[in-house]
């Protein structure tokens, strides 16, 4: 019985020290999400990966040398495939569009709401509308 009761006690406190991990990794509030930014830029890499996808992309600034280097923090391939994307939709030379809600940091990043791609097609980060506005 003893030993019923330790293996209980060991798996509630693995529960308990486990969960602030698992929810802390799908907060997005780092992202601004009240706030909007689009950006046009030419893509300089795809990363169709898990647990996020993620696409960097150069974006000049009004003819300023170097463009402003971007990363842009997707959901999930699964989610994606949901929406209608391919992991061969992005590539990098392509020129992109893309909306999304930006760090409250102000670093040049943020949470992808819908993308313009090369070939005029709009997707959303993942199933459903493309993301308003």
């Amino acid at each position: 019985m003893s030993r019923r009761l330790v293996v209980f006690v060991a798996a509630g406190m693995l529960a308990v020290i486990g969960a602030p991990r698992l929810l802390a990794h799908h907060s997005f509030a780092m992202f601004d999400t009240s706030n909007r930014v689009t950006l046009t830029g030419t893509v300089t890499q795809f990363q169709w990966t898990n647990p996020h996808a993620y696409i960097e992309i150069d974006v000049p600034a009004d003819g300023a040398t170097p463009a402003k280097h971007w990363t842009v923090e997707l959901g999930s391939p699964s989610i994606l495939m949901q929406g209608g994307w391919k992991f061969s939709d992005v590539k990098p030379n392509q020129k992109i569009t893309v909306v999304l809600s930006p760090l409250r940091s102000g670093q040049p990043a943020g949470l992808l709401v819908r993308i313009t791609l090369a070939d005029g097609r709009v997707l959303a980060n993942g199933p459903g509308p493309t993301g308003g506005n």
